[in-house]
Formats: structure tokens, sequence, C-alpha cells
């Protein structure tokens, strides 16, 4: 092989490129920093309804409020959308959009999960099931994004 030469290999590093989504940033100063901390475990297991459509109910609090939030009688205040989000990402948002529920007496709110992957569709119930101020989530209505997404009811403290 005379009179070849070495070729100079270039290291152009594709990354992909992330939409540019429009949703609600968080506060977060240093004394809502603790909330927003809040320790979602993978582990936990907690009693979800398995068959029909998702929804959840914390012990004590009434059954009527599941077919309310259901129904649309609750209309959601605040949305977080979590496309694109990785799990580690998803689980500080969740948190700081339960602290800042509390903060702004806010009572409903929505969660776009998508279907990518399932993969947030399916820890979604088991992190919000965890959060003690958390009273009930069901699946959306359609108007409201069907299986894509969660209504939940947060629980104001006074």
């Amino acid at each position: 092989m005379k009179g070849t030469r070495q070729l100079v290999q270039d290291t152009i590093v594709h990354r992909p490129v992330r939409k540019n989504l429009n949703y609600r940033t968080f506060d977060r100063s240093a004394s809502t920093q603790r909330d927003h901390g809040y320790y979602f475990s993978d582990e936990f297991q907690p009693l979800i309804a398995s068959e029909g459509m998702l929804r959840y109910l914390r012990h004590g609090v009434n059954n009527y409020e599941l077919k309310k939030l259901y129904r649309g009688d609750y209309a959601p205040e605040i949305i977080l959308d979590l496309h694109g989000f990785t799990q580690i990402q998803a689980k500080k948002e969740l948190g700081a959009l339960i602290a800042t529920c509390r903060k702004n007496n806010l009572h409903c709110t929505r969660i776009l999960h998508g279907h990518g992957k399932h993969i947030l569709k399916r820890r979604m119930p088991f992190w919000l099931a965890q959060h003690p101020l958390v009273l009930a989530f069901h699946q959306a209505p359609r108007q409201f994004g069907g299986d894509a997404a969660l209504l939940v009811l947060i629980e104001l403290i006074d």
C-alpha cells in the first residue's frame, strides 16, 4: 500500500435534540428546597386498583372525592408536563409541584407523564401514593389527557 496516508478521524459527538418544552418552573429558594427533596422510593408498593382505570384514594378520604375528581368537578389549577424527563428529574419536579401546591393553596393538579416507554407512567402512581399530602389521584378524563395524564388532589394545610 504505497502512496497512502492515514485519514484524520473527526470526533463529532451527536447529542440528542431536546424539544424546548414549555412547562411551569417552580420556586427553587432555599426555604422550600427541603420540600422539593421529598424522597420517593422505587421499592414501595402501595395498594392501587389493578383493574379498570388507574386510581388511588388515601385511607380515611371519602370515596366520593375520587368520583368528583374524575367527573371534572375539580379543575386542574396547575399542570406539570414531564415529557422528556428522566426518573430522577421527574421525582424532583413532582416534589416541587406538591410543595408549590401547598404553598399556593392549589387543591387539584394535572400531571402529564405521557406514554413513551411507559417508565414514568408505571412509576408515577407509586411515587404519588407515598407522599403524605396526596389525597387521591385518578387517570385523567379524555379532555385532560386521558391515560397519558393523572389528576391529583392535594391536601391543603391551614
